[in-house]
């Protein structure tokens, strides 16, 4: 039995897609005919005998499928207490598929039901959808089938999912305060230049008295603003769109993750998030019976630093040849000295994957720390430059007239 993409028509003339279950395309019509529904298009998505990833149907939208990662984690936890309870993957799959209220999410869980079905492992079912479960989540649970320990390990891949969506939500949250207090200030401040402040300097052009420097230079910015302000904008347009080219070039994304690493505060908060999401990854990896060099290759991929990546994946390569772990980390000078120091005594006392889990929580803990200083401190200097700001537009206009009242006086 495969699972089959269709589009069809209701009785209303709606037109429905989804997947379903059958043994050949003309039984899955046959199947659309007796809801009442008018077929107008069914496709295989997982032609039998084809190896798992190069199946790529023509034109199939599930075949690129993506889940979010509160998805990932909602599916992962279903499952791992569904087969924990004793019920055969087959059945985990179809009421993990028919509880999810996505259509996307149901029919991807229905191909990869139909390739555990034709006798492959959930791994290579999952790897139809390479978009949904990245190489970490499919290596894993290669790993826990092997072990015969899935349920387990699907948990800590639950866990794992939902710790980094908490994460990057705590860091969305935090700064989007101060996001909106930056843009709403600078919005401000070009109102004031491009239309208040002229306003008000045209009367003093008007009465034709010699006007103080600081209004001359406040008069001067306005003028550009007014004059060039949308080729300014277009300039910053097109140096956005050319720094986000260049990005898509991993030379170019190297030399800027570099700068990153050597700039004070932002390379502390770059090493402290990569070296968390490393450690996580290793430790779970590590605990799931991967072994230690595919588990370096694969911890490395889910950084987002390209050096920090290079230097693990350098690393992998000293180990191979009989190094330590914590030895050959250490020689890239990338990385934390707590998490080296975690990581060289979880070697030596057999403890690895519980040293891995708690150096990657006091990553987190560091980074979380940081950015909540940062934040504390970057709110009151936005004020004060803001009210710096403000202050010297104040005086600029002010100065003409204290010294105009001078010479009526």
């Amino acid at each position: 039995m495969s699972a089959f993409e269709y589009s069809a028509l209701d009785p209303a003339g709606r037109e429905l897609t989804g997947t379903l279950e059958g043994d050949t395309a003309r039984q899955v019509r046959q199947q659309l005919r007796d809801k009442g529904w008018t077929p107008l298009r069914v496709d295989e998505l997982a032609p039998r005998g084809t190896p798992a990833d190069s199946r790529r149907p023509g034109g199939l939208r599930f075949s690129r499928g993506r889940a979010s990662a509160g998805e990932l984690a909602m599916l992962t936890r279903q499952l791992a207490t569904l087969i924990g309870s004793g019920l055969p993957l087959e059945e985990a799959l179809r009421a993990t598929a028919q509880q999810s209220e996505k259509a996307r999410i149901r029919n991807m869980l229905t191909a990869v039901r139909s390739r555990v079905m034709e006798g492959h492992s959930l791994a290579e079912g999952l790897a139809l959808y390479p978009g949904a479960f990245p190489e970490l989540y499919r290596a894993t649970v290669a790993a826990g089938e092997q072990t015969g320990h899935l349920d387990r390990v699907l948990e800590r891949l639950a866990d794992y999912t939902d710790s980094r969506q908490q994460m990057q939500q705590k860091i969305r949250l935090a700064l989007f305060y101060p996001a909106g207090l930056v843009v709403v200030a600078t919005l401000v401040v070009i109102l004031l230049l491009t239309y208040v402040v002229p306003q008000v300097t045209d009367v003093f052009l008007t009465v034709g008295q010699d006007l103080p420097r600081l209004t001359q230079g406040l008069i001067a910015v306005s003028d550009f603003l007014r004059m060039h302000g949308i080729w300014l904008i277009l300039g910053l347009a097109l140096l956005v769109l050319a720094f986000g080219q260049g990005m898509r070039r991993e030379a170019f994304r190297y030399r800027v993750h570099q700068l990153q690493l050597r700039l004070p505060l932002i390379a502390r908060l770059t090493r402290g998030m990569n070296a968390a999401r490393f450690a996580h990854t290793f430790s779970i990896l590590a605990s799931s019976g991967v072994s230690v060099l595919d588990a370096m290759r694969i911890s490395a991929e889910v950084m987002s630093n390209l050096p920090m990546r290079r230097a693990v994946q350098d690393a992998a390569a000293r180990v191979r040849e009989g190094s330590g772990i914590g030895r050959s980390l250490e020689r890239s000078g990338q990385f934390p000295p707590m998490l080296l120091h975690l990581v060289a005594s979880g070697e030596n006392s057999g403890r690895l994957e519980q040293m891995l889990d708690r150096a990657a929580i006091n990553q987190e803990r560091e980074v979380q720390g940081i950015i909540a200083t940062v934040l504390a401190l970057f709110e009151p200097l936005l004020i004060l430059v803001m009210g710096g700001i403000v202050l010297v537009i104040v005086l600029a206009i002010l100065l003409p007239i204290f010294e105009l009242n001078q010479l009526v006086a």
